[in-house]
């Protein structure tokens, strides 16, 4: 690497246990698994961790931020946004605690005096979002391919080249924890039947189950008769 690359962030944020709203993660995975990089460019993934990416950001000359972002477009829709565009639309509609944190994080940087010289966000406008558990909508994971273009354009307008590998990583060799990898997500993931999405109608519509009368007084018993059993006065 020489000393006047820039250092660049191919960086993915957002939450793979709420279905569309984890497709920033799984487009840098997916980059990651393709292409292989110089020295002078990371790849990461930034999942929810909010402001505790801000240093890697002050380490940035170019960021690219692929994320599920409410542009107020029909589902599914691809929208780039550049410079200093991109924190109002973090911050515009958030779907999730992650962009509010993640547009601390550039209002940090800024602060601190180390923003990035260049910034696109490449944003997909989510299907479902209340689906905890659930993986991608279709129309939502069609567009990983067409946002990994939109950054190697971006990469290559700047001077950044990447390569193609020969051969794509498997999943196990990607930087997708082997827990939550694409495939080991969706085909490990319950039968509706076990596991109901949006609320167990088995229980919130049953006439057998009620709530406490007097949820203190429950807690209350409880703790006596436990430590009753325990040989405690």
């Amino acid at each position: 690497m020489t000393s006047d690359a820039p250092a660049v962030l191919v960086l993915g944020i957002g939450n793979l246990l709420w279905a569309d709203e984890g497709f920033g993660v799984r487009a840098v995975e997916e980059f990651h698994r393709r292409f292989e990089t110089s020295e002078n460019v990371r790849v990461m993934d930034g999942g929810t961790q909010g402001v505790y990416l801000v240093q890697h950001i002050r380490d940035a000359d170019i960021l690219i931020v692929f994320d599920a972002v409410d542009y107020g477009l029909p589902p599914g829709t691809l929208k780039r946004v550049e410079g200093s565009e991109v924190p109002k639309f973090l911050g515009a509609k958030k779907i999730s605690l992650h962009q509010t944190g993640f547009q601390e994080v550039l209002a940090m940087a800024e602060m601190l005096g180390d923003y990035p010289d260049h910034l696109l966000l490449i944003g997909v406008q989510p299907v479902e979002l209340e689906d905890y558990g659930g993986s991608l909508r279709p129309a939502v994971k069609a567009q990983i391919d067409p946002a990994i273009d939109l950054a190697l354009a971006f990469l290559k307008e700047h001077g950044v080249s990447v390569s193609p590998r020969g051969r794509p990583l498997g999943e196990d060799d990607t930087i997708a924890s082997l827990e939550m990898t694409l495939g080991r997500y969706e085909t490990g993931r319950p039968d509706e039947t076990l596991a109901v999405r949006h609320g167990d109608s088995r229980v919130i519509a049953d006439d057998r189950w009620r709530g406490p009368e007097d949820f203190e007084a429950e807690m209350e018993q409880l703790v006596n008769t436990t430590a009753g059993s325990n040989g405690c006065a």
